[in-house]
């Protein structure tokens, strides 16, 4: 027996997911980018994201309405994780620029989008998509009052330095430079354990990261991992708003302007970075590997 429609369906939104900071498909940070005619209802925004249960979902809008996504030079860009909405995401801003650019073949050098964290222009650089973004120094953090959630995401570990970014309420632990890159890949912190350890408000992320091998190649400076269950995150692959706080991190500890970092991720992904006074240019690759249409 033939089940009957229960319902008509009042939208059709352009979606794709994106492989970024990778030239490999199914590697590198999957996002799914949304473009609209129109902004969406806050409670629509959550929903869609809920339902795509990536990482970051984007929602890009054109500024002004009369634009189309392959002339516009400004949009209007927002991110959700599968729980919430947040001010900064590297990984979902280098899989819209990708559309827009590579997709939609916009017409403009550059774009701006306008976020919660501002203005970030994007431009093309070669085969790169390289991303204007903030960079947030930190602040040496005591350790014992994260004792148990420092336990928690590194055990036993030896650390070299302890960092927090009131800015973006990221916390740095660097593994001591006696480890080895192993000891960072075979990190498995619980993420309930996490929360339960900080469930202040103080701390959205964790950032594990250690010195690099820049005399091997392909000469990564640094290697890093993030998990942020308090957004929804147990890890997140390759992550370029924790970089606008490793740069700055990094940079002053190695004494160099530009760097090449590696997100030790299973899925892994590079990430090109270079300090422009108090902001950063990250560049990488994207790679679509999926799109459609979202009904409802």
């Amino acid at each position: 027996m033939r089940q009957a429609s229960f319902w008509k369906r009042i939208m059709d939104i352009p979606i794709f997911i994106v492989d970024a900071f990778t030239n490999l498909p199914f590697k590198g940070n999957p996002a799914a980018v949304c473009l609209l005619q129109k902004p969406l209802t806050e409670d629509l925004y959550q929903k869609i994201a809920t339902e795509m249960n990536l990482s970051e979902t984007a929602f890009i809008v054109c500024k002004n309405a009369t634009d189309s996504f392959c002339t516009a030079s400004r949009f209007n860009l927002r991110w959700f994780t599968p729980t919430n909405e947040v001010n900064l995401c590297g990984h979902a801003t280098l899989a819209s620029s990708a559309i827009l650019f590579y997709h939609k073949k916009n017409s403009n050098g550059v774009i701006a989008f306008d976020t919660l964290s501002g203005e970030l222009c994007i431009r093309l650089r070669g085969d790169s998509i390289v991303m204007d973004f903030p960079l947030y120094a930190t602040v040496p953090q005591e350790r014992q009052e994260i004792a148990e959630l420092i336990k928690v995401v590194v055990g036993d570990l030896p650390l070299e330095d302890l960092r927090y970014s009131g800015d973006t309420k990221k916390l740095l632990l660097r593994l001591a430079d006696t480890c080895d890159v192993s000891a960072l890949t075979a990190l498995k912190p619980d993420p309930q354990l996490m929360m339960k350890s900080d469930s202040s408000g103080r701390i959205k992320g964790v950032i594990v990261t250690m010195r690099g091998a820049p005399q091997a190649q392909p000469g990564y400076d640094f290697f890093s991992r993030y998990f942020a269950p308090w957004n929804g995150i147990p890890e997140d692959p390759v992550t370029g708003s924790a970089h606008s706080v490793l740069a700055k991190y990094w940079g002053d500890q190695l004494g160099k302007q530009k760097l090449l970092a590696y997100q030790s991720s299973i899925r892994g992904g590079e990430l090109q970075l270079e300090i422009k006074g108090q902001r950063l240019d990250i560049a990488g690759h994207a790679v679509s590997v999926l799109q459609g249409k979202l009904s409802f």
